[in-house]
C-alpha cells in the first residue's frame, strides 16, 4: 500500500503523505517511499518545486512506534530535504507532533492553516527531539525552542509563524501560498538552486557536525526503560509512571 502520492501541476510536484488511518506517522516504510519520491525529483528537470502535504487531519504524528525508522534513515530523510536543489514547500492544514516538526523544520519554507497545532511530544514518552534538532536548532527562536521542547505544551498556527518553526499561517493556506509558488514557478531553475546551496549552509553544517552524536542519543533513548514505559502509556492511552 502506497504511503505518498504524486502528482504535478505547472511544475510543482506535490508529494501527498497519504497514510491518514496511522496518521502519517513515520514508519520505516513511508520514510523510504519519501526519500525515493524526492530523489525522483531531485532528477527530473521538469520539476520546479516540491510541495510536501497531507490527507486526514494531522500532517504527521512523528515516529511510528509500532515499526519507527531507523534513526540513520530519519537523518538521511532531513538531509535530503534541505539539500534538494530544489526548494521544498510544506503545506499544512492539520495535527505536527515531534518528527513530523523535523519534516517542517528541513523544509524551505512551511505554510499551515489555523486548525493546525504543533507540539514537541517527545519528552512525554521518554525521548528527546535528538534528530530533528539537526534542522530546527539553526531556524528556530531558541527561547521558544526551549520552552516548547522541554514542556511538550501545544501551540497554534500563529505562535508556530512567530517562532520561526513555520514561514507563514492564515485561514487559508492555499491562500498564504498562491504568491510563493507564483514567485517559485518565475524563477529560473539555476538559481533557484544555488540561492538554496547559500540558504541552507549553516543547516547543513549542522547535520555534518552533529549528525553522528544525535543519531547515537536517539537509538539509546528510544531502548531506554523509560521510553519503554513511556511508548506503552501511550499506546495504552494512560500516563506514564512518571506524571506526578
Amino acid at each position: 500500500m502506497t504511503s505518498v502520492t504524486r502528482t504535478r501541476a505547472r511544475g510543482i510536484e506535490t508529494l501527498t503523505l497519504d497514510a491518514p488511518h496511522h496518521r502519517n506517522a513515520l514508519s520505516a516504510a513511508l520514510v523510504g517511499e519519501l526519500a525515493d519520491a524526492l530523489t525522483a525529483c531531485a532528477e527530473d528537470a521538469d520539476v520546479r518545486a516540491v510541495v510536501l502535504t497531507h490527507t486526514g487531519t494531522t500532517f504527521s504524528a512523528g515516529a511510528d512506534l509500532r515499526d519507527p525508522p531507523g534513526p540513520d534513515a530519519l537523518v538521511a530523510l532531513l538531509r535530503h530535504l534541505v539539500a534538494l536543489p530544489k526548494p521544498v514547500v510544506a503545506r499544512v492544514t492539520g495535527h505536527v507532533r515531534a518528527g513530523g516538526l523535523g519534516l517542517l523544520a528541513a523544509c524551505d519554507i512551511s505554510a499551515a492553516s489555523h486548525t493546525a497545532t504543533f507540539a514537541f511530544t517527545e519528552v512525554r514518552i521518554g525521548v528527546a527531539p535528538a534528530v530533528i534538532s539537526l534542522p530546527l536548532l539553526p531556524r528556530t527562536d531558541p527561547r521558544a525552542l526551549t520552552r516548547y521542547c522541554l514542556t511538550g505544551e501545544r501551540l497554534d498556527a500563529a505562535e508556530a509563524a512567530r517562532i520561526g518553526l513555520i514561514t507563514a499561517a492564515g485561514d487559508d493556506v492555499d491562500d498564504v501560498l498562491a504568491p510563493v509558488l507564483d514567485g517559485l514557478r518565475r524563477s529560473s531553475p539555476q538559481a533557484l538552486a544555488e540561492t538554496k546551496r547559500l540558504l541552507t549552509a549553516r543547516v547543513l553544517e549542522a547535520f555534518e557536525r552533529d549528525a553522528a552524536g544525535v543519531t547515537a542519543l536517539s537509538a539509546g533513548l528510544f531502548a531506554s526503560p523509560e521510553a519503554r514505559e513511556g511508548m506503552t502509556a501511550f499506546l495504552e492511552r494512560r500516563d506514564p509512571e512518571w506524571v506526578l
